[in-house]
């Protein structure tokens, strides 16, 4: 086979058109698309999973090695091998594959920018405002702090939410909380959190939400966790006051059956 240079394949790949499939080099089947809208809703702290979705099989030989298919194909940003990706994440070849397929329906360039994101997720809520929790959950997939979520950094956030230990997955909830990072979540940020998740629900919930809501939430949630009652909750009341609540680790095992 002969191997196109850089620049030829920059100029006669169907990548960026969504004409071939970076990681299998098929065409992208009808049947086979996953919407990652989907998937970042399962993310929502907020939001049951209730759904147990299979993961598709790719029955289709690939033409190349995935290894060719990530030298020859355009795109802005190209991901690690397969390899790579499976040393960085719990997921299986296949798995990752269809990720890919998802990410890429939505983000032929291979990343997506905050504006994107926000866009995706505002499709869920149609009757809120979902902008400030999407802009708090994207700083929470952007590990480069570059404004831009590639799919390496998708699906290294997603196996620690799916596959990650319990400690694994607290943390990084701990962190898409403590808003400016400096290792303890402050009554105001909760607050922040909480409103962005309020407004985002909208007006037309059942039961109806009062205004007072996020904040009595706020309350509740420091008297749970702040144990010290110093005003901040760290990282180790985080851990601690979770692991012992029934609620919240309910929650963790239903993530085990989300892929």
């Amino acid at each position: 086979m002969k191997v196109k240079s850089r620049d030829e394949s920059f100029n006669t790949s169907g990548e960026c058109d969504g004409s071939n499939d970076l990681l299998t080099g098929n065409p992208p089947s009808g049947q086979r698309k996953k919407n990652m809208k989907q998937r970042f809703l399962k993310l929502l702290p907020c939001c049951h999973v209730d759904s147990t979705p299979a993961v598709r099989q790719s029955k289709s030989p690939s033409v190349y090695s995935i290894e060719e298919d990530f030298e020859l194909a355009t795109v802005c940003y190209r991901p690690d091998s397969l390899d790579k990706l499976m040393e960085l994440t719990k997921f299986t070849k296949t798995e990752l594959q269809v990720l890919y397929r998802s990410f890429k329906n939505d983000c032929p360039t291979g990343v997506v920018n905050e504006e994107t994101f926000k866009l995706i997720y505002s499709h869920f809520f149609p009757h809120g405002d979902s902008s400030a929790y999407a802009h708090f959950l994207f700083e929470a997939f952007d590990r480069r702090k570059n404004g831009a979520v590639n799919f390496e950094d998708f699906v290294v956030g997603l196996s620690i939410i799916l596959r990650g230990t319990v400690t694994d997955r607290l943390s990084w909830a701990f962190s898409l909380y403590d808003l400016n990072k400096d290792g303890c979540i402050t009554k105001e940020e909760m607050n922040d959190i909480m409103q962005s998740i309020y407004d985002m629900m909208g007006k037309n919930t059942c039961p109806c939400m009062n205004d007072s809501a996020p904040r009595e939430h706020v309350e509740s949630f420091f008297q749970k966790m702040d144990r010290n009652n110093d005003g901040v909750v760290t990282m180790e009341e985080f851990l601690e006051s979770c692991q012992k609540d029934e609620a919240i680790m309910e929650s963790m095992q239903m993530l085990d059956h989300v892929i």
